[in-house]
């Protein structure tokens, strides 16, 4: 009976975490706010000309965050895996948007390097929590993610990178889901 109540404590207490970490601000169906902010190079990004005709990740995360690193690793096999697959309805295919949420340029330049992050977009104002892009799109814990379609809208969010190659595989063109 005892390991019984420890068990249910437990779960109980990863529910009501899972839940305080909740993204309410953000809802699946709706379209993504837009994001405009530069690259590590001083290039400015928007990411509704990113999205046109592609499944992006949206990844927010930051270089001084250690769940976000431990996590890179995953979210570079994620991309090496879909970036050439064919969607449906997206022509253009998978891609990966990292918006760091560094306020060191330095840093957030150095990680891209080290952890491989190889995909071309990569965003931050260089905020901190304070990023506009945080405040946009309701940031409130890192790492986060949201799929969003070849539209612009928002297919998916996740507090887990494991959450989200379920439903990269709804996506792809049906002559692949049968191999």
């Amino acid at each position: 009976m005892k390991k019984i109540i420890i068990t249910l404590l437990f779960l109980f207490g990863a529910y009501m975490s899972h839940a305080q970490y909740e993204n309410t601000k953000i809802k699946v169906g709706e379209k993504a706010p837009e994001l405009e902010f530069s690259n590590p190079n001083g290039e400015t990004l928007q990411l509704s000309k990113i999205y046109k005709h592609r499944v992006i990740l949206l990844d927010f995360w930051a270089s001084w965050c250690g769940p976000c690193r431990h996590a890179n690793p995953r979210v570079v096999e994620l991309y090496n895996q879909y970036k050439d697959e064919k969607f449906k309805n997206a022509k253009k295919g998978f891609t990966i948007v990292s918006v760091s949420l560094d306020k060191n340029k330095d840093a957030w330049s150095k990680a891209i390097a080290k952890d491989s992050l190889s995909w071309p977009y990569h965003m931050s104002d260089l905020g901190g929590w304070q990023s506009k892009t945080a405040e946009e799109y309701g940031v409130q814990y890192i790492p986060q993610s949201f799929l969003i379609d070849e539209h612009g809208t928002v297919i998916g969010k996740y507090n887990d990178i494991g959450e989200i190659e379920p439903d990269l595989k709804k996506l792809l063109k049906e002559s692949h889901t049968r191999d």
